[in-house]
């Protein structure tokens, strides 16, 4: 088995600054002084900014079945006695569907005292239905990385419903890093939301606002005259290449859902949606935000969030005007209806370290700036009318 990259130096002390979520310009200093280490240098744009994209390494390890290590337990030392093959990714190689895979992270970690990190899908990961999950050494949970953690990252990688290709490099996952205590209050979420227009929806209610965020609905009254409200995945189409953008039809992978005027669709067992929220979400310049569940007792369905939102996103400050949250929903065991304007997720808010330099869609190529109703960015526009 490949050796994971090491850390390159001993972590230096966490700048004195604000509580919060770190800024591109901190992730970088980060990096320079050797607290992220990798055996290449930083990508293009691989620094966001609120967060840093994680990179695949040179081996992926098909594995019997998902795992965490435990307390003091290396990944590694589970890995050799959980894996079945090794699986060369610097040329680029086919993960298949219905199995699970381990790959080292290029990007290893030395975090001093006071900082910790937690980990999401990509967008256009959890978009693509692929179920990705960061792990640490000792870890108990996935996705979180403590205070003072030094040691490699692993990506955990379950394609759900189409087989993709990736490569050494493929950026699947996306890292943030945060500093004390970031949350913002519910005192100060109503007030930003009176202010700034954090959720703004046509609805006659409005939406919650509590200690658990803001919650957001679906939309299923639809778009233009076919009422399309979103896509279900096909089943047995054909293989993704996770790094081309705009490479493929929609047709080919996703049937259009449109609904005729009731507000409601039903959804199939263990078939994967893709709707938008009824409301539009800002995100300002000095907030990043996290899509979470709203309350697993709602009904037999889970919304799957590739959940980071950066600043700006929707912002007019960054050229925007709202943006629709997408959502990625699978029913379970039984068909279930969802209607429209039902509740699905939270949004939870949390104060920036410090202002970024740039903002999401500023300059950045950011896919999903003024979004509705949207795929991943791998798929080309659907013409209207389809």
């Amino acid at each position: 088995m490949s050796t994971p990259p090491a850390v390159l130096s001993a972590a230096q002390p966490a700048p004195d600054h604000s509580p919060g979520i770190l800024p591109a310009r901190e992730i970088a200093a980060l990096w320079d002084a050797g607290v992220i280490a990798a055996p290449v240098a930083p990508a293009d744009r691989q620094i966001q900014p609120a967060s840093l994209d994680l990179r695949l390494g040179e081996t992926a390890y098909r594995v019997r079945a998902s795992f965490l290590p435990g307390p003091d337990e290396p990944v590694a030392r589970k890995l050799d006695s959980l894996k079945l093959h090794e699986i060369d990714l610097r040329d680029g190689a086919v993960l298949e569907t219905g199995c699970v895979y381990l790959v080292p992270l290029l990007e290893a970690l030395d975090l001093p005292d006071g900082l910790a990190a937690a980990a999401n899908p990509k967008s256009s990961t959890g978009r693509l239905d692929v179920f990705t999950r960061v792990i640490a050494d000792g870890a108990v949970e996935f996705d979180q990385i403590p205070m003072g953690y030094r040691g490699p990252l692993y990506a955990e990688i379950s394609p759900r419903t189409f087989s993709v290709l990736v490569r050494t490099g493929s950026r699947l996952s996306q890292l943030r890093l945060r500093r004390g205590h970031a949350a913002v209050s519910p005192e100060d979420m109503r007030r930003l939301q009176a202010e700034a227009g954090l959720i703004q929806s046509s609805a006659a209610e409005a939406p919650i606002n509590d200690a658990r965020g803001i919650t957001l609905s679906v939309d299923l009254e639809g778009e233009g005259q076919n009422g399309l409200v979103g896509y279900r995945a096909k089943r047995h189409s054909g293989l993704i290449d996770m790094d081309r953008v705009g490479a493929y039809d929609v047709l080919d992978f996703w049937d259009p859902v449109h609904v005729r005027g009731n507000g409601r669709i039903i959804l199939d067992p263990d078939e994967f949606y893709i709707l938008a929220s009824r409301e539009a979400v800002q995100i300002p310049a000095d907030y990043a935000a996290e899509m979470v569940p709203y309350d697993p007792l709602v009904g037999e369905f889970r919304v799957h969030y590739a959940g980071f939102f950066d600043p700006g996103f929707g912002a007019a400050e960054a050229d925007g005007a709202g943006a629709r949250a997408v959502l990625e929903v699978r029913s379970h065991e039984v068909p279930f209806i969802l209607e429209h304007g039902q509740i699905i997720g939270r949004l939870v808010y949390e104060h920036m370290a410090g202002r970024p330099d740039t903002l999401y869609g500023q300059d950045l190529g950011s896919n999903y700036q003024r979004q509705g109703l949207k795929l991943s960015k791998h798929f080309r526009p659907l013409e209207s009318g389809a």
